[in-house]
């Protein structure tokens, strides 16, 4: 996942995989949990994605505004019972962010994988 502002175009397209925890125009970063997959697995992907612009225009309406599910918002003791072990919270006065304890995804994959050969 790149770093960077979170952007209603990509957060439209990870809606339909989970529960979103942040919305549009928020800083996020590597290994930052911004949502909640559908499934058992951890998905990456990338909310700061953009659109590419270009200078042709559609008329069926796919530019339109976006409406977006509002974000799940966690308080303290809420975010302490929803993280893994391989996860830790960070709490600011302003915020309250959860993120993976290794914020390299290939190293939280070879991690994961050395755990599973018994190292």
């Amino acid at each position: 996942m790149a770093a960077g502002k979170t952007t209603t175009y990509s957060l439209k397209d990870l809606e339909s995989r989970g529960t979103l925890f942040v919305g549009p125009r928020v800083d996020v970063y590597s290994g930052m949990i911004f949502g909640e997959n559908s499934r058992d697995d951890d998905l990456e992907a990338n909310p700061a994605k953009t659109k590419v612009l270009t200078n042709v225009r559609t008329t069926d309406g796919k530019d339109d505004l976006v409406q977006l599910v509002p974000p799940r918002q966690f308080n303290l003791e809420q975010a302490m019972a929803y993280i893994n072990t391989d996860e830790v919270l960070e709490v600011t006065p302003t915020s309250i962010r959860m993120r993976k304890k290794e914020l390299v995804q290939g190293k939280r994959q070879v991690k994961n994988r050395d755990k599973g050969k018994g190292k």
